[in-house]
């Protein structure tokens, strides 16, 4: 399977030193993304208090080829340490926008936490969509679970 290419445009004011999104390893699924503020808060960085929820930007703008997306998710070390997580993850990026692309952070932690100009802040993963059809059924099949909801499947 040839690999999709993901079109970058840098903004206008972004840092072109902040290097694009990449993989660290050679085995891994998500590329890392990097905060890439805005010159007038580049030096002190951007400090989420606890609960706090901030919209990081990365200077990106990006081209998904049609029958991909991609996914935002929060970076696993940034979680255990510092409390620091998405409250949409995974955030979903369709394969028709062109706006800014950004990065929702919140502080989960019980301290302020700064994100710093060119800090990995979350991961993205590029995967194939499928769009289903909806249709309105008279009924459905039925199953070993049938309506059992959260929890219904015990514990074991």
């Amino acid at each position: 399977m040839t690999a999709p290419v993901i079109r970058i445009l840098h903004e206008g004011w972004a840092d072109l030193e902040v290097p694009l999104p990449s993989y660290e390893t050679a085995g891994a699924a998500g590329a890392d993304i990097r905060a890439n503020l805005p010159p007038e808060i580049r030096e002190e960085g951007l400090t989420l208090q606890p609960m706090e929820r901030a919209l990081v930007p990365t200077g990106l703008r990006v081209e998904i080829p049609a029958g991909f997306e991609m996914q935002i998710r929060p970076r696993s070390g940034l979680a255990l340490k510092h409390g620091i997580s998405l409250p949409n993850t995974p955030g979903t990026i369709d394969s028709d926008y062109r706006g800014p692309l950004g990065v929702l952070l919140i502080n989960l932690g019980a301290a302020p936490y700064t994100v710093h100009h060119g800090d990995r802040i979350a991961q993205m993963i590029v995967a194939p969509v499928v769009q289903a059809r909806f249709e309105l059924a008279d009924d459905l099949s039925e199953t070993a679970r049938g309506q059992g909801g959260f929890g219904s499947t015990g514990r074991r």
